[in-house]
């Protein structure tokens, strides 16, 4: 019997991770409800449907950080959960990296030495 999981992620950052989403091919919408196995329902921030019947949500807890909430048992069944949940870190991680980047050097000016 499967159910609905909600998990700690490292991702604090809802916008960020729904532009990576879409970088990725999902079409990721704001709020809503997960549902799961017999009328389990969990509310979230943003989703996104991973398959026809399955969709992934995050929700911000308290820390700020983002919670994954889905039926991660039925996901396994249709796709290799932790191949696409590394592919959306790995696109979040390499997007905030560019973003602080920008935010770092924004305003310094580089000098090249020729």
């Amino acid at each position: 019997m499967s159910h609905l999981s909600i998990l700690p992620t490292v991702l604090r950052d809802a916008a960020l991770l729904a532009s990576c989403l879409e970088a990725l091919g999902f079409q990721p919408s704001r709020g809503g409800v997960v549902k799961g196995f017999a009328g389990e329902r969990e509310p979230v921030d943003l989703q996104v449907p991973v398959s026809r019947e399955l969709i992934l949500g995050w929700r911000q807890q308290p820390d700020g950080s983002l919670a994954l909430v889905g039926d991660l048992q039925r996901l396994s069944h249709t796709t290799r959960v932790h191949d696409l949940l590394g592919r959306i870190t790995r696109r979040y991680a390499a997007a905030l990296a560019l973003q602080e980047a920008e935010r770092h050097f924004r305003g310094a000016e580089v000098s090249v030495g020729l």
